[in-house]
């Protein structure tokens, strides 16, 4: 969804979008609704709620006024037509998948992922009965790791740490092709650099924890449906599109349309596990996406002319930024990140382990940070808002 299909521009929907005055005082900053219940006019209304009859708040697991505000906000600068909040970006990501797939089912991901995420699919999920099939992230590889069981493809948009971008739109057509979504995890680049779902992408996840809130202060994740995706095509979702058995036989796709399966996801999911996000924390984020623009144009500034002072010292073998002429991802991130390929990338030292800090992976095997793209030799950097010149001359000494 484009900002002129919006109709206000991206900066503007970071302050106001989702949000109002407060009735009760006319407050202008959203409230933070500290509640765990609310009061119902009646059994009747108590009755609408409860069978998804009507929208409003019956318990704060599932969701909250102020939460309910992030929701909204995200999912407008995600171009999305709707999300689900929850307590981290991996919860956001079980929301995600426990809403896909059923025991046996696959999904194919990336090699180049968090780490946390790849002992998450790889490790914890299968305990679930979901496997995950890793594959390089192209659109060849992918549709050569599908089977039968596959219901999802999933990538991040610029991964982390080895600052990889993906050809979201040519992965989107391989998942289209077999009738699943793509699932995007956007959290490294911000809906500021790069909104998949204009690329594509039918689910977006983020860790809210990191860009989004941009403080340190606060874990949430977020959840967004772009609401294109037809879950009753390819008769793969009767989860979403068919009678759900945990709802009274409620069919989510067919009483709630395209945001069926954030409904679903929401009053599932979310109220089954319960990782639900802190009204506090949804709070404090909302307070950090105001300045998400204006907070994102820095670091990514500042980690340019770190990587371009990298890429020029004898000490180091090699710099894996995007940002980069040199880089083999330069023009995936001219389409894809227009206004610049993010503020975290790697590096390799010369000399490998031995000339450079000792950096701890302990999620991973030596062979998963490898293809990970965080070898023995690398050392990943998250660069903020500090004088440029500062951090240059930081790792100068520590180079030498």
């Amino acid at each position: 969804m484009s900002e002129k299909k919006v109709g206000f521009g991206f900066e503007t929907r970071a302050i106001h979008a989702g949000a109002r005055p407060e009735a009760a005082t006319g407050a202008r900053q959203t409230p933070i609704y500290q509640t765990t219940s609310y009061v119902f006019d009646g059994v009747d209304q108590a009755a609408d709620l409860f069978n998804l009859s009507t929208f409003g708040f019956v318990y704060t697991r599932l969701g909250n006024p102020t939460v309910a505000v992030l929701e909204e906000r995200v999912a407008s600068l995600e171009g999305g037509r709707a999300a689900v909040a929850a307590a981290s970006g991996h919860a956001a990501q079980f929301l995600a998948f426990f809403t896909l797939l059923e025991p046996g089912d696959e999904f194919v991901a990336s090699r180049n992922l968090y780490g946390g995420s790849i002992t998450q699919f790889g490790h914890s999920f299968r305990k679930l009965g979901w496997t995950c099939r890793f594959a390089e992230p192209t659109a060849e590889a992918f549709r050569a790791a599908l089977t039968p069981r596959t219901k999802a493809l999933f990538v991040e948009s610029l991964a982390n740490p080895g600052g990889v971008v993906v050809d979201l739109e040519a992965v989107a057509a391989v998942a289209h092709e077999a009738g699943i979504p793509l699932v995007v995890d956007n959290t490294l680049a911000s809906p500021w650099l790069c909104r998949p779902s204009e690329w594509g992408a039918d689910l977006v996840v983020h860790s809210t924890t990191k860009f989004l809130c941009g403080n340190g202060s606060s874990m949430g994740g977020v959840l967004v449906e772009s609401g294109t995706f037809d879950w009753r095509r390819s008769g793969k979702f009767p989860g979403v599109a068919g009678p759900e058995p945990a709802y009274h036989g409620l069919d989510f796709y067919e009483t709630c349309g395209d945001f069926g399966f954030t409904m679903k996801a929401r009053a599932v999911a979310l109220r089954d596990f319960g990782p639900a996000m802190a009204p506090l924390n949804a709070f404090l984020t909302l307070a950090g996406i105001e300045t998400l623009p204006l907070r994102m144009e820095r670091p990514v500034a500042n980690a340019r002319k770190v990587a371009e002072f990298l890429a020029g010292h004898p000490r180091v073998a090699w710099v894996s930024y995007a940002g980069l002429p040199s880089s083999p991802f330069h023009a995936l991130a001219r389409k894809y990140l227009p206004r610049g390929a993010g503020s975290v990338f790697t590096f390799g030292l010369r000399g490998g382990y031995d000339a450079g800090v000792k950096l701890a992976h302990r999620q991973l095997t030596d062979e998963q940070r490898t293809a990970a793209g965080a070898g023995p030799e690398v050392i990943r950097l998250s660069v903020g808002l500090e004088t440029a010149e500062d951090l240059i001359r930081d790792l100068e000494q520590a180079l030498a």
